[in-house]
């Protein structure tokens, strides 16, 4: 288990160092700002959607490694899925990083993005990890309210 927990660290580490689809997405069908002010997080996320599909996704910004890496992994996981898809996803992950008793086979389900499955035990950190997902939502819906963990 340690091993497994040891894994986890370094995927979050290299994904908060290194993140995967960082930059402005040229052809964005949607494109929202997000902010983190109790950690100081803030990205602005690209979005190519069409027809229900999501093709691309990309950020830009700075935070915290639990907020950097979830981007990351978010993106990279969410690349060529529907928004159907996509919103599951976004439950599964929640139900992750909120509920230390989530059921063992999420974890399954939600592949790379269970490196985050001991958050729950740290509520603060909730926040960093879920702020990609929220101004994802946010994008998507064309909401032009400020997306913000507070």
């Amino acid at each position: 288990m340690n091993d497994l927990r040891s894994l986890y660290q370094e995927m979050i580490v290299d994904h908060g160092r290194a993140p995967r689809n960082f930059g402005v997405l040229e052809k964005a069908s949607h494109c929202r700002a997000g902010h983190n002010p109790l950690c100081g997080d803030e990205l602005m996320l690209y979005v190519d959607e069409k027809d229900g599909l999501i093709r691309a996704l990309r950020f830009e910004g700075q935070g915290c490694a639990i907020s950097m890496a979830s981007a990351s992994l978010m993106t990279e996981a969410l690349e060529g899925k529907t928004l159907e898809q996509a919103e599951k996803l976004f439950a599964d992950f929640h139900l992750l990083v909120t509920d230390k008793e989530h059921p063992a086979e999420l974890e399954e389900s939600l592949g790379k993005l269970a490196a985050f499955r001991n958050l729950a035990e740290f509520p603060v950190r909730v926040k960093c990890a879920t702020l990609a997902w929220h101004t994802l939502r946010a994008a998507l819906a064309d909401d032009d309210l400020p997306v913000s963990t507070e």
